[in-house]
């Protein structure tokens, strides 16, 4: 067991000072975005919302987030990564807090809307920091200890969320979600100001290439999209499967949403350092996380007691822990050909728009089809993510040989 420990001490070796800092700023953020997981049963329990009503508001989601990413990565690059983050994380605070006011329909579509404009915008702002901060060969080790940061912080968060539903109101979730996004401000303001960090892969590309002549992102962007529709499934449709189907309480699905980040805070970070020696290519690993992902949504079907939904969520977890640290990976490797904050908004955007489209599709194919045949559809619409991945196997191997 000491041997054990010390190996997964080991796995966080090297990683920059200011690395470690932005991960702690990232986990007070996300600890607070407790209201996501429980949007659809907010909506449709306290605001009276139908499903079709609620798949439209997560498209209103989608469209502030598209809007957020595209207004960071162009800020990035003009001002710099810490004034976006700064701005952005302040904002968002104060934007949570005034979300409960919304009480009609088109209210929250506008609230929700600015919300993720405000919010998303600190994405790619982060990405780039990340990459400033941290040495090549520790780039997609900083992206997993960010990715811990996020999910520690999602894992206690829905339990937490879950706790004040239950003996507080909807109300406390906003006001928890403004003051944390403040508070990881201030943290921000003390330890990362540009003064203080250093900076250790700066970098400036003299001439350029454009973004939109990179055949091989392209391709990639198109499976983040698909990758994004399925996994996002899980924040929208999944929750209202659990109370509607398996008859779980608000707590219990807090539970086991927490058990996702449980698990990543858990084992993320060994498994990529496994991942990371072995032979197998960032490619090859996105489509094996994609596969797993859409596995698990499969197995829901095909069997009907309440335990396979913690298969279920092992199975998306362990796609989630391979798919998302390479995939980032991959794209701030790209970035060094072009303008770094544009591919991070870019790549921010694939799941931006897997949020207008997944969750208002998800949804209202619940509302139509009922939800095994939304299952099965969103296993085949993974397949077609995997066969994409397989094509940019194939694109990037013809870049290595020429």
């Amino acid at each position: 067991m000491k041997k054990l420990y010390s190996n997964y001490l080991k796995t966080f070796k090297g990683l920059s000072r200011e690395v470690w800092w932005l991960a702690l700023v990232t986990l007070i953020n996300r600890a607070g975005t407790m209201v996501l997981p429980f949007l659809s049963i907010y909506l449709t329990e306290s605001l009276q919302f139908t499903i079709k009503d609620v798949g439209w508001v997560m498209s209103f989601f989608g469209l502030g987030s598209v809007a957020g990413s595209w207004i960071g990565g162009k800020l990035t690059d003009k001002i710099g990564s810490f004034k976006v983050m700064k701005i952005s994380l302040f904002f968002t605070g104060i934007a949570f807090m005034l979300l409960q006011l919304a009480t009609n329909f088109y209210q929250f579509c506008f609230g929700i809307f600015m919300v993720t404009l405000i919010a998303d915008a600190f994405r790619p702002a982060m990405f780039v920091a990340l990459s400033a901060y941290s040495k090549p060969e520790n780039k997609t080790r900083s992206v997993t200890l960010i990715r811990l940061a996020i999910n520690l912080g999602f894992s206690a968060g829905p339990a937490i969320g879950g706790l004040i539903i239950t003996y507080i109101s909807y109300n406390g979730l906003f006001w928890v979600d403004g003051v944390t996004c403040i508070l990881a401000t201030v943290l921000l303001s003390v330890v990362l100001h540009p003064k203080k960090a250093k900076v250790i892969d700066e970098v400036k590309v003299e001439d350029p290439h454009s973004i939109f002549s990179d055949k091989a992102f392209w391709v990639f962007f198109i499976a983040m999209v698909i990758f994004g529709v399925t996994f996002l499934q899980y924040f929208s449709s999944m929750p209202l499967y659990y109370k509607d189907i398996h008859v779980l309480t608000e707590l219990q699905i807090g539970l086991l949403l927490g058990f996702n980040g449980l698990l990543i805070f858990v084992l993320e970070m060994p498994l990529i350092k496994w991942l990371e020696e072995s032979k197998y290519s960032k490619e090859f690993l996105m489509l094996f996380g994609l596969f797993l992902t859409g596995l698990s949504f499969i197995v829901l079907n095909i069997f009907s007691w309440s335990g396979i939904l913690v298969v279920g969520m092992f199975l998306m977890t362990i796609g989630e822990m391979i798919a998302f640290p390479f995939s980032n990976a991959f794209v701030m490797e790209r970035a060094k050909r072009g303008k770094q904050g544009e591919y991070m908004a870019y790549y921010s955007i694939a799941f931006s728009i897997a949020h207008i489209f997944g969750h208002n599709s998800g949804l209202q194919m619940i509302n139509s089809l009922g939800f095994d045949a939304t299952w099965y559809i969103i296993t085949g619409v993974s397949m077609v993510g995997i066969l994409l991945l397989f094509v940019l196997m194939q694109m990037v191997q013809r870049e290595k040989t020429n």
